[in-house]
């Protein structure tokens, strides 16, 4: 039990960290490509990647068997959930933007809860709230600029299909050899939105250089496949709640790696910020007495 613990723990903070820095390097890519192209670019790779790793291992794709849950999930978790994410970001400041995305773990909470039968109690509610109010104090000073009705809708819903999809391969996961499900889901996904980039997009705008194969590379290796195998089997092998709790350090991350590489200001929201968000995994992880929810 212990032994699964530390190593839970180790892919918890490698997850976190891999995500944490990746709005950096894709914010620094994004300067020099279309944002479908590139979303679609890299969830293609990346599936196609991992599918070579795993082409001994092909008969457990079970294609007849398991095409609906392959299409259902990427779907959900690469094309609403990217084509969303990288569509929204020019209706809203990126600030605001990721508030309203990262409110994602307290609705992984909420659907764990009615759809898997994980149990919710009011302390484990706090703290999802609590990691919430956390992200907002990290982000307050970059709510700034005009609002748009639009771009909250495109980040509510972006946060609502990586929630669904999340929930939805937990759900499946006793039935559908799990590696498979992230190459598939973003094979799928990843296809079509090279084809929805390729209809609305130029592609001669993309240039081929040291930023733009940076951005790439990351998010076909470690982004999307790795990050992508590690979150899954966390959530396949513990409550979805808990697990999800821990992203809320992923705008933190982010937020120090823009600092360090991206020149942006720390400020001191941060350490609030910092602070709630300790308080949420502490609430989210503690055993509680007895303060079950119906």
């Amino acid at each position: 039990m212990s032994r699964y613990f530390n190593r839970a723990t180790f892919l918890l903070v490698f997850l976190v960290l891999i995500w944490g820095v990746s709005w950096s390097i894709y914010k620094m890519a994004l300067d020099y490509t279309p944002p479908i192209l590139f979303a679609g670019a890299r969830s293609f790779l990346g599936g196609l990647l991992l599918a070579i790793v795993l082409l001994p291992a092909w008969k457990r794709i079970k294609w007849r068997e398991n095409w609906p849950a392959y299409c259902i999930s990427a779907l959900f978790n690469a094309v609403l959930f990217y084509g969303l994410q990288t569509a929204g970001l020019e209706y809203l400041p990126g600030g605001l933007f990721s508030v309203v995305v990262y409110c994602q773990p307290v609705l992984i909470g909420i659907f764990a809860w009615l759809w898997l039968g994980e149990n919710m109690t009011i302390l484990k509610f706090s703290g999802l709230l609590v990691g919430f109010f956390g992200i907002l104090a990290i982000s307050a000073d970059s709510l700034t600029g005009a609002i748009s009705m639009i771009g909250i809708i495109m980040a509510l819903a972006a946060a609502l299909s990586w929630a669904l999809g999340v929930i939805y391969v937990k759900k499946v996961g006793t039935r559908v050899d799990s590696m498979w499900m992230v190459s598939m889901q973003f094979l799928i996904g990843g296809a079509v939105l090279l084809a929805i980039g390729s209809f609305f997009e130029d592609g001669s705008e993309i240039m081929w250089n040291l930023p733009y194969f940076i951005g790439l590379g990351f998010g076909a290796t470690l982004g999307v496949p790795i990050a992508f195998v590690i979150y899954f089997h966390l959530m396949n092998n513990g409550e979805a709640s808990k697990v999800a709790a821990f992203t809320f350090l992923v705008p933190l991350i982010a937020v120090l790696a823009g600092a360090v590489f991206m020149d942006e200001e720390v400020t001191n929201t941060l350490a609030v910020g910092l602070c709630l968000i300790i308080l949420s995994i502490y609430l989210v992880n503690k055993r509680p007495r007895r303060q079950v929810l119906p």
